[in-house]
């Protein structure tokens, strides 16, 4: 028999219990729906992870001054100034890892416009701070370094602020804001951007140049920066590298002896990321591998109800022999009977696994990511165990005796 015939054969045998032939199928159905299904869940949400950590900034390390101590009580970092504007000059230009870093000191302050009133952090920064962040102007211009320079009184909003302080939707470019009374012309506003992993909202800030802030909003500390730098590496192969040339280059600036602690740390947001996604990995594998049982007992399935099969049919397996069926013709259509249930059971599980992840994406406002290698696996492996698992019960029925098949009732 061809190829086609036999096809045409296995069909009509499963048609004739549609039920049962429908009951066998849904187990492979559920397994394939299940592993698609956690599969993209978990691509999207590590997906998600990413796009909060690119929105931090690009390649970014976070340096921060060291700690104080008092009465045994450690301050933590970042509260005893330990790092300098030369410390930051250096790393700008001594530190072949790095390609940007710029000073992020911050206060809160009450901001005013013509009408409305709101209160934000304040971000005293170089325009070195927006290329870091990867954080594109939505309207007017950024900061220069004339401004810096110069200590112009410019600002530059977030969209939440513009949003408090001016309405939804409006263009504050050439309006005036007074921060602690001191009038700031607005310049820019920037794209928006979010929130953070935490749920900051980075979109509640206002940017002035670093020189203004020093000046008119918090006292500076001298030759001391009031806060922490951040540094943006060359490429994202190169952070580790430029963090540990920063380490070197810092103790050796502060004279730090072998073996001392380190006045000041480093923060690489890089391995936050990779740590998160590790943890979604290991999540969605666990799942996977648990939806994958169901394949394996809806191949039991198949099995069980390919050799019920045999005992009905054993009668037809006699008459096909006695006209001249050969042991491999009869073994190749339960074999094609056994893969047509679980390919079929693999294309409606495909399809059902794709609905219920853009629902559970939908429900919890994650990114759904289809994997196409995903989805031939599922379906390959579905085949496999159609296979596998009928080929016991091909095997029997193409080993019955034609005189005894014939004779059973």
């Amino acid at each position: 028999m061809s190829w086609l015939q036999t096809l045409r054969v296995a069909l009509r045998a499963l048609a004739r219990n549609k039920m049962r032939s429908f009951l066998t199928t849904l187990g492979m159905v559920i397994g394939v729906c299940a592993v698609i299904a956690m599969v993209a869940i978990g691509d999207g949400a590590k997906a998600r992870v990413e796009q909060a950590f690119a929105s931090m900034g690009s390649n970014m390390l976070i340096v921060l001054p060291g700690t104080t101590t008092a009465g045994g009580a450690m301050g933590g970092f970042g509260s005893q100034p330990t790092l300098t504007w030369d410390d930051l000059k250096a790393i700008q230009t001594e530190v072949p890892a790095v390609r940007w870093a710029a000073p992020a000191l911050r206060a809160n302050a009450q901001v005013l416009s013509e009408d409305q009133n709101w209160t934000t952090s304040v971000s005293g920064t170089t325009p070195d701070y927006f290329r870091i962040r990867s954080w594109a102007l939505g309207q007017g211009s950024s900061i220069g370094e004339s401004d810096v320079d110069g200590g112009t009184k410019v600002a530059v909003l977030g969209q939440t602020v513009v949003d408090k302080l001016f309405g939804p939707g409006a263009n504050p470019v050439g309006q005036v804001i007074r921060v602690k009374n001191v009038p700031f012309n607005v310049v820019g506003v920037l794209t928006k951007k979010g929130q953070s992993p935490m749920g900051q909202d980075y979109d509640d800030g206002i940017f002035i140049p670093v020189s203004t802030f020093q000046q008119k909003i918090q006292g500076g500390l001298k030759n001391y920066l009031a806060g922490p730098m951040i540094v943006s590496a060359t490429s994202a192969g190169t952070t580790d590298r430029a963090q540990r040339q920063i380490e070197a280059l810092l103790r050796d600036r502060h004279r730090l002896q072998p073996g001392s602690d380190d006045d000041f740390s480093i923060r690489n947001l890089s391995e936050l990321a990779a740590a998160q996604q590790e943890g979604t990995r290991t999540l969605t594998t666990l799942l996977a591998a648990i939806a994958a049982v169901s394949l394996l007992v809806g191949g039991i399935g198949i099995m069980n109800i390919m050799l019920v099969s045999v005992t009905e049919r054993t009668r037809e397996i006699g008459v096909r022999m006695a006209v001249g069926a050969k042991a491999g013709d009869i073994r190749l259509q339960f074999l094609v009977e056994a893969l047509s249930l679980a390919v079929a059971g693999g294309f409606i599980g495909i399809a059902l696994g794709m609905g219920l992840a853009w629902r559970l994406a939908a429900s919890f406002g994650w990114p759904v990511l289809f994997r196409p290698d995903v989805i031939v696996v599922a379906v390959a492996f579905s085949g496999v165990i159609g296979v596998g698992f009928g080929l016991y019960p091909a095997h029997k029925a193409s080993q019955l005796d034609p005189i005894q098949a014939l004779r059973f009732e």
